[in-house]
């Protein structure tokens, strides 16, 4: 049974988290997707645990296309290091003005598009940029991206699949110029990776079911 010391305590220990822990906030794009649609921000989330638990002891992984990075968290959780780039400066500019120091990322201006990083790394993963690449440089984007790892790197790309456009609202259709099925996207894959495990993922679930009913694409690679 509690006392009211025992409670006493209690109440001491959890205001003393509340002093102590970072002040957050959500980054730019997050923010949108917070006030436009709230539950999709817990699907976006979802996508990062699943490359966190892939990944999870690497040592130096990169981001390709990070936006505002604020679900980048939850894979720092699991890699030593993780470096987070993208070709907008304004995101990187937000990025760094919200960096934890209890979770640090290293964040970069980067256009993958126009060459590898100078650095190489453990692992590196793209969520949500591939369909925004015209086709004619999906090709570039994903040896760029190769070129920047060790000999033995992993890759996971994530896209919302071409059958799920349908529901997509007017907005994000006209971003997705290079949205694909699931054959199809393996098939790009295997053009560049020793290994391909697709996946499918609808809403916060990621399983092996039919492509064609998949809302959304992951393919873990491995060079």
């Amino acid at each position: 049974m509690a006392t009211k010391d025992n409670q006493a305590d209690y109440l001491e220990s959890y205001h003393d988290f509340l002093d102590e822990t970072e002040v957050n906030r959500l980054g730019l794009m997050s923010n949108g997707t917070w006030d436009l649609d709230p539950r999709r921000l817990g699907i976006m989330l979802s996508r990062y645990k699943f490359v966190s638990k892939m990944f999870a002891g690497k040592q130096n992984v990169i981001e390709i296309g990070c936006g505002d990075a604020f679900g980048s968290r939850i894979v720092k959780q699991e890699v030593e290091q993780l470096t987070v780039a993208d070709i907008e400066p304004r995101f990187i500019a937000d990025v760094k003005q919200r960096n934890s120091k209890k979770w640090p990322l290293i964040p970069i201006v980067h256009d993958i598009l126009e060459k590898p990083l100078d650095a190489k790394y453990d692992a590196a993963y793209s969520l949500d940029v591939l369909e925004h690449i015209p086709a004619d440089q999906e090709d570039r984007f994903i040896s760029n991206i190769t070129s920047s790892l060790s000999s033995d790197g992993m890759v996971i790309l994530g896209m919302p699949s071409l059958e799920s456009q349908q529901y997509a609202s007017p907005a994000s259709k006209a971003g997705h110029i290079n949205c694909k099925s699931g054959l199809d996207f393996k098939a790009l894959c295997n053009k560049h990776f020793k290994h391909v495990f697709l996946f499918s993922m609808n809403d916060e679930v990621v399983h092996t079911g039919y492509y064609p009913m998949a809302h959304y694409l992951i393919a873990l690679c491995i060079k």
